[in-house]
C-alpha cells in the first residue's frame, strides 16, 4: 500500500495512528508533501511548546499578526514555534554541506533518515518516538516521496543556503523527476508479485504525483503493469474545475490511473477524524489475523508432535 499524505495531517498528529500502521508492515511507500514530513518532526521535538487556538475560524489578521510577533507560525488551530524549525534546519545543513563536499546526492527523505539515525532526536523528543510516522518509516526503511519539496519551510531554507553559498549546489537533493523515476522502479518491482493499493489523504501534489506512475509505465515506457488494486480517498473538497486539486475515481480511468474494476471509495469528511479510525480498524484486523495464525500454528505443531509420538 502506498499512502498519500496531504493537508496538515502531521500537525494534527496523524503519526499516533500512522506510525503503528507502518510498524505492522501495512504501509510500503509514502507520497507526502514535504511540509507533512518536516512537521511530523517539528511536533516530535516541540509539542509542549505549541500554542493552540481553538477559535481559529474567528481570528482577525491583526490577531494572526500578534501570533507571528510572538514567534509562532500557525497551521489551522496549531501554532508552531519558529525556533524548532531553525534547529532542525541547522542540523540538516551539516548533512547537505557534507554531501556537497563529497559530491554526493540524496533524496530529501534520505537526509531526514540520516538525521534520525544519527541519534539527533533521542532525548530531544517531547512526545514518544513511537508517535512519529517519519521515524517509523525510517525504521522500516520505506521511501517517502516529497514532490514539490521546495513548498516547505526546510525546502525554502535549503534554497537560501545554496543561494548564500553555504551549500555548494542545489543538486545535493535529488529532483522531483528523479523521485518519480525511483517510484516507477518501485512500482514495477513490487508489481511482479503483489497487488498495490492507494490510500489518499487530501488532494494536491502528493496524491497526483504518485497516481501518475501507472500512466507513465503504460504510455511512456510502453510496458504492461497492473493498475492500483484499490483506491481510497478521504477529503472534503468539492469536485470542480477550480476547487479540487486532483480528480474523482471516475475521471481517472481515461488516464489509465484506475480501471473500471478498481475497488474505490471516496469519503467526504475530515481526514483527521476518518484516517485514524481506518488505521485502527486495519491494525485490529491485523492483530486478529495474527492471533488466528498463532492458534493454527500451535494446533499443527501439537498434531505433528502427537504423530511423532504415536
Amino acid at each position: 500500500m502506498l499512502v498519500s499524505l496531504a493537508g496538515a495531517m502531521s500537525t494534527g498528529e496523524i503519526g499516533r495512528t500512522l506510525a503503528p500502521l507502518i510498524h505492522t508492515g501495512k504501509v510500503h511507500a509514502i507520497s507526502s508533501t514535504a511540509a507533512n514530513l518536516e512537521e511530523d518532526l517539528f511536533n516530535l521535538v516541540a509539542n509542549s511548546q505549541y500554542k493552540l487556538q481553538p477559535k481559529w475560524r474567528y481570528l482577525t489578521m491583526e490577531m494572526d499578526l500578534q501570533t507571528r510577533e510572538e514567534g509562532f507560525n500557525r497551521v489551522t488551530d496549531t501554532c508552531i514555534p519558529k525556533d524548532v524549525m531553525v534547529g532542525i534546519h541547522l542540523a540538516l545543513r551539516d548533512f547537505w554541506k557534507d554531501a556537497s563536499q563529497k559530491g554526493e546526492r540524496h533524496f530529501h527523505w534520505e537526509y531526514f533518515y540520516k538525521l534520525i539515525r544519527s541519534g539527533y532526536f533521542e532525548g530531544k523528543n517531547d512526545v514518544p518516538l513511537a508517535n512519529s510516522w517519519v521515524v517509523a518509516a525510517c525504521e522500516m526503511d520505506i521511501p517517502i516521496y516529497t514532490p514539490g519539496t521546495e513548498d516547505s519551510t526546510i525546502g525554502n531554507m535549503f534554497c537560501a543556503d545554496v543561494m548564500q553559498g553555504i551549500v555548494k549546489t542545489q543538486s545535493v537533493i535529488k529532483s522531483g523527476t528523479e523521485q518519480f523515476e525511483h517510484l516507477t522502479k518501485w512500482y514495477l518491482e513490487n508489481d511482479k508479485n503483489s497487488e498495490i493499493g492507494f490510500f489518499q489523504i487530501g488532494g494536491g501534489i502528493a496524491g497526483d504525483f504518485a497516481m501518475c506512475v501507472v500512466p507513465g509505465i503504460i504510455y511512456d515506457h510502453e510496458l504492461n503493469c497492473k493498475h492500483w488494486r484499490y483506491f481510497c480517498h478521504i477529503g472534503d473538497a468539492v469536485t470542480s474545475l477550480g476547487g479540487y486539486s486532483g480528480c474523482p475515481p471516475n475521471e481517472k480511468v481515461t488516464w489509465h490511473k484506475l480501471d473500471p474494476d478498481t475497488i474505490n471509495f471516496t469519503i467526504n469528511s475530515d481526514a483527521s477524524i476518518v484516517a485514524p479510525l481506518i488505521f485502527q480498524y486495519v491494525m485490529e484486523k491485523h492483530a486478529e489475523s495474527k492471533a488466528k495464525r498463532m492458534v493454527v500454528d500451535e494446533t499443527v505443531g501439537k498434531e505433528k508432535m502427537a504423530a511423532v509420538g504415536g
